[in-house]
């Protein structure tokens, strides 16, 4: 109990200003939420989700936190400009843990969806419904300590056409820790399509923790991508609840170009028959960054379909992590569920850790997994030198080939396209912050 200390202790000191500068919706769960943490504290690599990464190491730190919500003096419409440009989406900013008030104009969304500040529009009907059940303690963390975030709501029937693309922008004078949380509600046979830009503005050390809650309603359909181009002193834990109705559709990517400690954990339970989601993830480390994906996957109900691939490149000391679970209860037939995990290793250092897994109680269903750690092939490598291709170029196109099937998959085609020229920039060592951003000069 070292490194929860110090959340305790703040906790239980600056109980009274966390409220006064949250809401309501978010303050009735804060007490229970410090309960469980106290008696928890932060899991130990002896835990089975967490055997791959060292969460009392990553929050032992003490980092600085806005708990007393001071103005961050930054425009990110001005100051910053993100990577991945150009889709036609709706833009909006999240600065640290703050819905940053938006210019879109008048009309740019349909009749009746919300995008804004959490804290305004939270309802105790949604929020931290899924994740006050998790039992994980960095969810509880957060839930104690969050004051604002992000809430998007799709009423019935409505399809937002245009992606909303949210830049989560890191920014502060001094080390900081960062709390940030997001409600996504779409009501039956709504269409969203979301995605999320994670950037470090300054060259300070972070810790970001992110829950996100989804409800996806029958008949509905949620695209969820997560883009990560952070730098090498920010640590990332982010954690996805998802909850699927009757013909439901999600399409969840996670992607990793740059970052310094990355933990993505997605918890996806299917609550109505017919529901299907397509799950990926593709993670390019270097030098001695660390990525680890747990994922589980809870068939509850009958007739449910679930199909995961995530791939890794790992160069120099990087090291990573793939764990998933696909549990199938009882009563669950007719489940359908593929799970792949393929991986390259261009050094011996660098070193991943897979364990894909298959927990079933019904017997009539179609469940595989598989996993793969390689190196580049020799002979491809020999076939194209004896072309008068060089060495790095040969490999940086036999890994762009590996990681292209992921990307290929992507249902965002602008940002499909993007990616292909930000996996290649990544490979040739060029990612290290994006064109035109101000702030990291």
């Amino acid at each position: 109990m070292n490194s929860e200390k110090q959340y305790i202790d703040l906790y239980e000191q600056c109980r009274t200003m966390i409220h006064e500068h949250s809401s309501d919706v978010m303050n009735a769960v804060r007490d229970e939420a410090f309960e469980r943490f106290c008696k928890q504290g932060f899991p130990t690599k002896k835990v089975e989700r967490y055997k791959y990464t060292d969460m009392q190491k990553l929050f032992e730190p003490d980092y600085g936190l806005n708990l007393n919500r001071l103005q961050i003096p930054v425009d990110p419409y001005n100051a910053f400009r993100c990577d991945v440009p150009n889709l036609s989406t709706s833009l909006y900013f999240v600065v640290n843990d703050a819905f940053f008030t938006t210019t879109q104009p008048k009309g740019h969304l349909p009749e009746g969806v919300i995008i804004g500040s959490l804290k305004d529009f939270a309802t105790s009907e949604y929020y931290n419904r899924l994740a006050g059940k998790a039992g994980d303690a960095v969810t509880d963390l957060n839930t104690m300590l969050a004051q604002d975030g992000l809430y998007v709501y799709v009423p019935k029937n409505v399809k937002v056409d245009r992606a909303i693309q949210v830049i989560n922008i890191l920014r502060s004078d001094v080390d900081l820790m960062v709390n940030r949380r997001v409600l996504i509600v779409l009501e039956e046979g709504a269409e969203l399509k979301m995605l999320f830009c994670d950037h470090a503005a300054d060259d300070r050390n972070f810790l970001a923790t992110q829950v996100i809650e989804a409800f996806v309603g029958e008949n509905a359909s949620l695209d969820l991508y997560c883009l990560e181009e952070t730098h090498h002193k920010n640590v990332r834990v982010s954690n996805v609840y998802i909850d699927q109705q009757a013909n439901s559709r999600v399409n969840h990517n996670v992607i990793t170009l740059h970052n310094g400690v990355t933990r993505n954990k997605l918890d996806l339970t299917f609550s109505g028959e017919g529901a299907e989601c397509q799950c990926y993830g593709c993670v390019i480390a270097d030098k001695q960054q660390h990525v680890d994906n747990n994922t589980l996957i809870t068939h509850k109900v009958p007739h449910c379909t679930s199909n995961e691939l995530y791939k890794y490149v790992l160069d120099d000391k990087a090291t990573a992590a793939f764990a998933g679970r696909v549990l199938v209860e009882h009563g669950a037939q007719k489940t359908t569920s593929q799970m792949t995990n393929q991986n390259l290793t261009a050094t011996k250092e660098a070193r991943m850790f897979t364990q894909p897994m298959l927990e079933i109680y019904a017997d009539d269903v179609k469940c595989a997994h598989g996993s793969t750690v390689g190196q580049l092939n020799d002979a491809a490598l020999f076939y194209m030198r004896q072309r008068g291709i060089s060495l790095s170029e040969a490999k940086l196109l036999l890994q762009n080939a590996f990681i292209n099937e992921v990307i290929d998959k992507m249902q965002l085609e602008p940002l499909r396209d993007r990616l292909h020229y930000l996996v290649e920039k990544r490979f040739r060592g060029e990612l290290n912050k994006c064109t035109g951003c101000k702030l990291c000069k």
